[in-house]
């Protein structure tokens, strides 16, 4: 699924395709639980994104290493 955020650091549009649904999307819009229990099945890279629109190539540059 196509996944659009706003970075918080650049407030570029970012867009990522990842591998949820949208009742998860619901589910942590909603704070109806931890993000790595909504998302399991995500990459630290991937649930910070859905957190704060921060890619990993954004994070990179801006503070040498991965997330």
């Amino acid at each position: 699924m196509l996944v659009t955020r706003v970075s918080v650091i650049s407030r570029k549009e970012n867009t990522m395709d990842l591998d949820v649904t949208q009742d998860q999307l619901n589910r942590y819009e909603l704070g109806l639980g931890l993000i790595q229990n909504i998302f399991p099945n995500l990459s630290g890279e991937e649930r910070e994104f859905i957190k704060t629109g921060i890619t990993p190539k954004e994070w990179e540059e801006l503070f040498g290493v991965e997330v």
